[in-house]
């Protein structure tokens, strides 16, 4: 199955290289795509205990789905995912 979600705090393509690398690292999620224009991140996955995975995974990164909560805390996560994803580009 496909899903594309909708995600806050994206910023740019160091967000976009750690949201690929982590969320590609989790088992049964393939073909992650991230459109920082359209504040995106689409995948494939196997059933819906591997998505709520990856929408974990999404929040604890400082990405969480659109009409979650999205505290400092998060942001700031954000911004520290972002910087890594820079480095390690």
């Amino acid at each position: 199955m496909e899903s594309i979600l909708q995600i806050q705090n994206l910023k740019c393509g160091g967000c976009a290289h750690t949201i690929i690398t982590r969320l590609e690292k989790l088992e049964g999620i393939s073909n992650v795509i991230v459109d920082n224009d359209a504040h995106s991140v689409s995948f494939n996955y196997l059933n819906r205990k591997e998505l709520e995975s990856a929408i974990t995974e999404l929040s604890t990164l400082g990405y969480p789905v659109e009409g979650e909560s999205n505290p400092v805390t998060k942001k700031a996560k954000s911004f520290v995912s972002c910087a890594i994803g820079r480095i390690n580009n």
